[in-house]
């Protein structure tokens, strides 16, 4: 099973991106995913189920250990070849 996960991490800060921010995207671009797209306002990943649910571990638990107040993240299946 293939996962797509989409999340952002608050409190916002247009001005320079927050630690929480930081290490929640350091998190999904070192795992081992094939697709990560890192935005502004919203970052997504995408791989394999088991790779996609570990980073998801990690990144909630640096990006609240790092500051986040919240994480929203929605993690769709998504089939395969599908970008």
């Amino acid at each position: 099973m293939r996962l797509r996960v989409e999340f952002t991490t608050e409190p916002f800060d247009l001005d320079e991106a927050p630690a929480h921010a930081v290490v929640a995207r350091e998190v999904v671009e070192a795992a081992e995913l094939d697709a990560v797209d890192v935005g502004p306002f919203g970052n997504t990943a995408q791989g394999g189920a088991d790779a996609v649910l570990t980073a998801v571990d990690a990144l909630l638990r640096k990006a609240l250990e790092a500051g986040a107040t919240r994480v929203s993240l929605q993690v769709n299946v998504v089939e395969e070849g599908e970008a």
